[in-house]
C-alpha cells in the first residue's frame, strides 16, 4: 500500500539506504547495461533499474545496510518485501538484522542458487525490542560471466 516506503532503485534516492550507491560491490543498473543477466527488472522492463553484484569487484560478496530503525511494537511489526534474482550456479542471498547492542548480524532468511535465473519475491517480518538495522547480502562463489545476485523493489511497512 501507499504507506510502505518503496525503494525501486529508479533513482539514487532511497531514504532507507543512506548513499547506497557508495556501498561497495553493488551496482545500480538496468537490463540494457551489457553486464549480463538479469536482462530486465522483476516486471520485465529492460530499462528499469535494480541493484546487482558488480562482476568487477575483488571480493565476491556485498552488503546493503539500512538506516537505523526504531524498535517494533505489537501493532506495527516491520515487514519487508523484496524481489531477488540468483544466478543458477553459485548465488546466495541473505537478509539479516543487527541490534544496536550487538556486534553480530543475525541471519533471518537465506536462499542459494537452486532457483534458476528468475526473479522471485519474498516478505520477511522483524520483531525487535531495540533499535536495529537490516542488512541485505549477496554472494557469488565464482566470477564467471553471468554469475550474479540482484535485488529490486524493496518495500518497508510503516512498522519499520
Amino acid at each position: 500500500g501507499s504507506s510502505w516506503n518503496n525503494c525501486d532503485f529508479e533513482t539514487n534516492l532511497c531514504k532507507v539506504f543512506p548513499e547506497f550507491n557508495l556501498q561497495t560491490g553493488w551496482i545500480r543498473r538496468n537490463g540494457k547495461s551489457g553486464l549480463g543477466p538479469p536482462y530486465s527488472d522483476h516486471n520485465g522492463n529492460e530499462s528499469a533499474y535494480f541493484l546487482s553484484l558488480s562482476s568487477e569487484m575483488q571480493s565476491s560478496s556485498a552488503a546493503l545496510r539500512t538506516n537505523v530503525f526504531l524498535p517494533t511494537d505489537e501493532e506495527h511489526l516491520c515487514q519487508i518485501r523484496f524481489h531477488y534474482w540468483l544466478s543458477q550456479m553459485s548465488g546466495t542471498f541473505m537478509v539479516g538484522f543487527q541490534k544496536h547492542s550487538e556486534d553480530t548480524v543475525t541471519n533471518i532468511w537465506q536462499v542459494s542458487g537452486e532457483l534458476r535465473n528468475q526473479w522471485n519475491v519474498n516478505t520477511i517480518t522483524i520483531n525487535s525490542t531495540e533499535k536495529y538495522e537490516v542488512i541485505f547480502s549477496g554472494m557469488v562463489e565464482t566470477q564467471r560471466q553471468g554469475e550474479t545476485v540482484a535485488i529490486d523493489d524493496i518495500t518497508f511497512s510503516e512498522g519499520c
